[in-house]
């Protein structure tokens, strides 16, 4: 994918553990156009690649802006962009992708839990330059750590925005069945959050019978696995034939970079899909939140930095 090289114009504590950066072209030229949803890679210092949502105003090409959350079991990113990244600095970052995409729609629902907010806040601001119907529900464990807060209460449509704490009253935290409670087709959700949010919104929706392709979600990383039955696979590469044991204890992209075989990758867990593999033969073993129930039935691709097999041999197209 391609790259740019912009510099942090702006480093603002937005709430409790949560900094956002502003980020512009070092040349001062224009960004590529990008569409509520979208998210960008972004290197950080000491080598990692972690992905983050555009939260600014879609029209915006001057700038882009990211929000991270200081995670305290944080792999290094969030940690990274906290304490090493500071106004001035050069970073390099991908050009603006979409998995997420906001589609048009009757009326809209957000959902956003804590950081899950960034993409959510980029659609409803698009969705009120369209004066279209929708409602943002915003959750989060305190006042104090609800980013934007401010900026949200001062848009011309706040009035659309629901506040919901975890410390406070139990008459103003979501009610997830109470919201979803009918059904409508030209109505669509879109959910973004922890894994636990997540799945709690969408499996409320599923109980009150909404259609599938009505509701939208990103997960921002993947719930802990359980990994004391996991056991030693071999995956095979189809174009040399080579074979290479993957240990109980690593992951396919682990084993195949000890044998000088690389395969890109950003979020490690199963959620971008940068590391997406095509798989000829073998049965997957899928623990990835980035393909549909569909996608994963067909067998024929997976994600190497997280998922392993169910057969004792993965063919792969590399």
């Amino acid at each position: 994918m391609d790259q740019l090289t912009v510099k942090v114009l702006r480093k603002t504590q937005e709430a409790q553990d949560i900094a956002s950066f502003e980020l512009a072209r070092v040349d001062g030229g224009p960004l590529p156009a990008f569409s509520a949803g979208s998210h960008i890679d972004v290197q950080i210092p000491g080598g990692l690649t972690r992905q983050y949502s555009l939260c600014n105003d879609d029209q915006e090409s001057h700038r882009y802006r990211i929000a991270v959350l200081r995670d305290a079991a944080s792999r290094g990113g969030s940690q990274g962009m906290h304490a090493q990244v500071q106004e001035g600095d050069v970073l390099t970052i991908s050009t603006p992708r979409n998995h997420f995409p906001l589609v048009r729609a009757e009326r809209t629902l957000l959902l956003a839990g804590g950081i899950g907010v960034t993409p959510l806040l980029c659609m409803a601001q698009r969705l009120a330059t369209l004066s279209a119907d929708f409602e943002l529900h915003y959750c989060a464990r305190s006042a104090e750590r609800t980013a934007f807060r401010a900026e949200i209460a001062a848009a011309p449509w706040a009035q659309r925005v629901h506040f919901h704490f975890d410390d406070g009253d139990a008459a103003q935290k979501l009610d997830a069945a109470r919201l979803l409670a009918t059904p409508a087709a030209g109505t669509h959700v879109y959910v973004c959050g922890p894994a636990g949010f997540i799945d709690h919104v969408v499996g409320t929706a599923k109980a009150q019978g909404w259609d599938q392709a009505n509701v939208h979600l990103e997960y921002f990383g993947a719930a802990p696995q359980d990994t004391s039955g996991d056991g030693s696979f071999t995956v095979r590469i189809a174009s040399s034939g080579q074979s290479v044991t993957v240990a109980k204890d690593q992951s396919v992209v682990q084993a195949l970079l000890a044998h000088g075989i690389e395969i890109m990758t950003s979020c490690e867990q199963g959620v971008c899909g940068t590391c997406v593999t095509r798989v000829l033969e073998g049965e997957c073993e899928h623990r990835d939140l980035y393909f549909t129930d569909a996608e994963k039935a067909a067998n024929d691709q997976f994600t190497p930095c997280c998922s392993r097999a169910k057969s004792a041999v993965l063919v792969l197209d590399l």
